[in-house]
């Protein structure tokens, strides 16, 4: 969320920056904060003024009736009952004002980095580098359900019996593959000097909309019901809303988090979640990393996080690329986004196994996450990142480690955590 002052005195820099994300019709917006602010403004002066009035007033009183003057310390009574009202009145007033002119300012998206490329949709973003050699081998990759099927390691039928569509058992050798990965991404991130956590995986609506738009909290957010609770979609929100109305002395600074949580997602409008396999899924699990920073520090934490997934999924023989997002991919509250994109030998091309964001001040300034510095207390800047999130991560794994033969080659750096194996070896 924008500073309302930022508004007030650049509203030509907002405007220009909602075009930039493709939303026109939030234009309007802009014009009727600052009406609206201004409003709330006059409004907060004016009851000031009658409570200083009042005050004043009450002094009067006192004196008049020490001497005796009951009849015009009366009429001074009538005067502060009739100012009680209208400053009842001017309370409600300004409440209504407040209530509304934060709902406008938590539509109008943050003002995007200047390097963010200019475009629609994800179908703009545009690819930064490349890691590793893509290989297509000279035999068929099958679908990735199809390979784990062959460990006997997926029942996504069952599953759908169970808890419908989008829901998946995973078991044997898979389903141990993915702990390992789990537990290789946790030992990983600590060894690059980030706190592990576990933390809720629920959180209180307050929190919900301190660390997302309203879109994104209506297309993944489930409810719980009878409860003011929402399962989370991504460790980061419950990561987040740790920090909450806190003030963190700046010597702390930074924070370095990484969180394993499961993930909840509704997937509302998202196309694929009938289909057999496990991209899109309503249920999941993530290790992700969170930092809490310094203003001037979160550019350079923006490159770590990117480069830390990179170099995990490099470490399992994986090809990775980075893509810039476009400003219209961006979601409100991001100032800047690189996606980390995974090669697909069934596929010949890449897809999404993680997001680094940048968010500046915007989620401290709706939790109010302050630091406290030499010269006053100031908003802290938030980021976040995927450091993997299987089972999607394990469609890049299977796919890229898959011998002719079925069986599946185990990199050095995961073995450990597989009891020493260094290929698994299909059941059928």
């Amino acid at each position: 969320m924008l500073d309302i002052k930022f508004v007030r005195e650049n509203p030509e820099i907002v405007k220009e920056n909602i075009k930039k994300k493709f939303q026109e019709k939030k234009l309007p917006l802009v014009d009727e904060v600052i009406k609206l602010d201004e409003e709330r403004r006059a409004t907060i002066a004016k009851a000031d003024e009658l409570r200083a009035n009042r005050n004043k007033i009450s002094k009067e009183i006192g004196v008049l009736m020490s001497q005796g003057k009951r009849e015009e310390g009366m009429a001074l009574k009538d005067r502060v009952t009739a100012q009680a009202k209208e400053l009842e009145e001017l309370s409600a007033k300004e409440a209504e004002l407040e209530k509304r002119v934060t709902e406008i300012m938590m539509t109008i998206p943050n003002i995007i980095e200047d390097s963010v490329p200019v475009g629609k949709d994800d179908s703009e973003n545009v690819e930064v580098q490349k890691y590793g050699e893509p290989v297509v081998p000279d035999f068929d990759i099958p679908y990735h359900t199809d390979i784990m099927e062959t460990f006997d390691g997926i029942d996504m039928d069952a599953a759908g019996r169970v808890a419908g569509n989008g829901f998946y058992y995973l078991m044997g050798d898979i389903a141990r593959l993915h702990s390992a990965v789990i537990s290789y991404a946790r030992d990983f991130m600590i060894d690059r000097g980030f706190t592990y956590v576990v933390p809720p995986f629920m959180i209180r609506s307050n929190v919900v909309t301190g660390v997302m738009s309203f879109e994104e909290m209506d297309a993944m957010m489930y409810k719980i019901e009878g409860e003011d609770l929402y399962l989370i979609g991504t460790s980061e929100h419950s990561m987040i809303g740790k920090f909450i109305d806190t003030i963190t002395p700046e010597e702390q600074l930074p924070l370095t988090l990484t969180s394993y949580s499961p993930c909840f997602r509704k997937e509302k409008g998202a196309h694929g979640i009938e289909e057999r396999g496990v991209y899109r899924i309503h249920q999941f699990e993530k290790q992700e990393m969170v930092v809490v920073c310094k203003p001037d520090e979160s550019k350079y934490w923006f490159d770590q996080l990117w480069k830390n997934t990179v170099d995990l999924f490099r470490t399992l023989d994986i090809p990775v690329r980075t893509l810039e997002c476009c400003s219209g991919d961006l979601a409100d509250l991001k100032v800047k986004s690189v996606d980390v994109e995974a090669w697909s030998p069934r596929q010949k091309k890449y897809f999404e196994v993680g997001s680094c964001s940048n968010l500046t001040d915007a989620q401290a300034r709706r939790l109010k996450i302050r630091v406290k510095g030499e010269n006053g207390n100031y908003l802290a800047h938030t980021l976040n990142n995927t450091v993997v999130a299987p089972p999607r991560m394990l469609i890049a794994f299977l796919e890229n480690n898959l011998n002719a033969d079925g069986s599946v080659n185990i990199p050095e750096a995961l073995r450990m955590y597989m009891g020493g194996a260094e290929k698994i070896y299909p059941k059928k």
